[in-house]
């Protein structure tokens, strides 16, 4: 049936409800190029004020999914799982995530995207790996996800058109905040890509795109309504950027505290947040009974060396040299450092992770533009974070760059980042909160 795209824009534009029908016609009508810009524009702007209902928004989501092609690794089984982040800063969870989901039994097919704004990546870090390849055809990512559980790869043309053209009039129309169309993109994407349960890392704080917890909710609530929509698994975390996840910040730094995370070591709040995630991603597997169950069996594969050998797979096939990455461990640098110090003793009461995340940008972390290139290895090492007492001279953050130059324009930003209290410090634990997670949603239906 066919109908007149006007028509469907003025009944979204004065509150009324979209038929099924409706639905699929403007999305497949848009894909295909038979709908202009501008009436798709003035429909996106019609929803960021109308919002969609529940049923709506399930129908859109399929349609945008169906608009191009639909991965299927059914036939290895039901335990297909997989994680999105909304984004943040120094957030290399997927990295980690993945091998030691995989190291415990489950398949995970990460597409994942690259830098834009202040937060990082997850293509731009693994291509600082040299040889490491992204770009794969699907007979490859179904042979990588057989051989070793999971596989890292980016969205390819014939992959959700529909969401491709209208994420890119999103961005220029004023309609990104809307939480129907975020969740319509993520959520088309993801099962696009062939898992069957989804676990959504949502961020809340001054490096996240929703800096608020309520925003936060409302859009963790709204993935896992638009996941089981579409018949799949979901759960949302709600989880803290309010400074840097880990302390380390670019592209190569973030593989290297990734290494870390994998033997066992790390900084504990990125090994909380994978155990966590990974949890829950193994009870949607089923493979855990419980969140507590699975969150043991992700921290047994990283302190056993499993996740870490799935990594190592993982980079060959993928066409990296394990030999490289371990042999800059602690060493590749851009050639340009420059410290920062504690001017008084006290006690880190803050470390804004957006400012961290704009100063990446300036180095060459992450893109202004979609069309800008990033640097492998610059970045910033977050050398005292919140909760951790300082004295007068002790370094708070180090800085690489590739000159002076460019550290000269950063150097602002990253000085005033570091909070540092001057009382005595015995309120320590008022500065630091117990848990990087903030609230699990969705978990009763789980």
């Amino acid at each position: 049936m066919s109908y007149r795209v006007v028509d469907i824009i003025a009944k979204k534009r004065d509150g009324g409800g979209l038929s099924p029908d409706e639905i699929e016609f403007l999305v497949s009508s848009y894909a295909k190029g038979e709908v202009p810009d501008y009436q798709m524009s003035a429909f996106l702007m019609a929803v960021f004020f109308r919002g969609m209902a529940d049923e709506e928004l399930a129908v859109f989501t399929r349609a945008m999914m169906e608009s191009g092609r639909v991965l299927d690794f059914s036939h290895l089984g039901n335990a297909l799982v997989d994680k999105h982040s909304t984004g943040g800063v120094g957030d290399k969870v997927s990295l980690v995530l993945a091998p030691a989901v995989a190291a415990c039994g489950a398949f995970v097919p990460m597409m994942s995207g690259r830098a834009l704004g202040h937060t990082g990546g997850t293509l731009d870090k693994l291509e600082s790996i040299e040889g490491y390849r992204t770009a794969l055809s699907v007979s490859e990512v179904e042979r990588v996800l057989r051989e070793c559980g999971f596989v890292m790869f980016g969205q390819s043309e014939d992959m959700v058109p529909a969401d491709k053209r209208m994420y890119a009039l999103r961005d220029v129309t004023a309609t990104v905040e809307s939480v129907p169309l975020i969740t319509a993109s993520i959520v088309s994407k993801k099962c696009a890509e062939g898992a069957r349960g989804l676990v959504f890392d949502v961020k809340a704080g001054g490096g996240a795109f929703m800096t608020s917890v309520d925003d936060a909710r409302r859009l963790a609530s709204s993935l896992v309504a638009g996941v089981r929509g579409l018949g799949r698994r979901g759960v949302a975390v709600v989880s803290d950027m309010s400074q840097p996840l880990g302390r380390l910040v670019g592209n190569w730094l973030e593989v290297e505290e990734s290494v870390m995370v994998l033997r066992g070591a790390g900084p504990q709040d990125v090994r909380e947040l994978v155990c966590v995630l990974g949890g829950w991603m193994l009870v949607l597997a089923g493979l855990a009974g419980d969140a507590d169950e699975g969150a043991s069996m992700l921290a047994a594969s990283l302190d056993d060396g499993s996740a870490y050998d799935r990594f190592c797979r993982n980079v060959e096939l993928q066409g990296g040299d394990v030999s490289w990455v371990e042999e800059r461990m602690g060493r590749y640098r851009a050639e340009v450092c420059r410290e920062f110090r504690a001017e008084h003793d006290g006690v880190v009461v803050s470390v804004d992770a957006r400012a961290v995340g704009m100063a990446g940008v300036a180095l060459g972390v992450g893109r202004s533009r979609v069309e800008d290139s990033v640097l492998p290895d610059v970045g910033v090492e977050c050398v005292r974070k919140r909760g951790e007492r300082v004295s007068t001279g002790d370094v708070v953050m180090r800085v690489w760059g590739r000159s002076e130059e460019v550290l000269d324009e950063v150097t602002d930003k990253l000085r005033s980042a570091v909070v540092v209290d001057t009382e005595d410090g015995d309120n320590v634990t008022s500065y630091d909160s117990s848990s990087i997670v903030i609230e699990v949603i969705g978990a009763d239906k789980a």
